[in-house]
């Protein structure tokens, strides 16, 4: 299938009630894989939501004809981009939105990290290969619950060239 023409925008704390709603979606495949309803992105509520958009985190939304179909967050530790929260509206999931996503949040946050990190489930191996795929690598896994590994990936970021 070809990949929908989609636009990369900063989302903002307008934007809760609809990110909520497409993270929700977007999750409960993963709380099927891995028997748990209680998964963080599906219990966070939109005030929650309001202010990781209201505050210093890079927040990003994918939109298709006006609709919010997709959405990253990042914040910062260091010189440490921390990925959360890649999310695809299930309709719309293995069409690239997620990668131009991941891509449009690098460019975003090349100046101010080195590296991207992020994790996700050991199950999911849709994310795994996407992640792989766009270049990140496998640092550890850490058990969290009996039925959750937590697979740690990380990816070195090219420095800005300045002229």
């Amino acid at each position: 299938m070809s990949e929908p023409t989609v636009s990369i925008e900063r989302a903002g704390p307008q934007d809760a009630g609809e990110l909520l709603t497409v993270q929700r979606a977007a999750y409960v495949t993963e709380a099927q894989l891995y028997g748990d309803p209680f998964l963080p992105p599906l219990v966070e509520s939109v005030e929650q939501l309001r202010k990781a958009l209201a505050g210093d985190a890079v927040v990003l939304k994918a939109v298709l004809d006006g609709r919010v179909v997709g959405a990253v967050r990042a914040q910062f530790s260091d010189h440490t981009c921390l990925i959360g929260r890649l999310v695809v509206v299930p309709d719309l999931q293995g069409r690239g939105i997620g990668g131009r996503l991941l891509a449009a949040l690098e460019a975003a946050v090349g100046g101010r990290a080195d590296a991207c990190v992020l994790f996700t489930g050991h199950l999911s191996e849709t994310n795994l290969r996407l992640y792989r795929r766009l270049g990140y690598t496998e640092t550890h896994r850490e058990r969290v619950a009996a039925h959750l590994t937590l697979v740690h990936m990380r990816k070195p970021l090219v420095p800005v060239e300045t002229a």
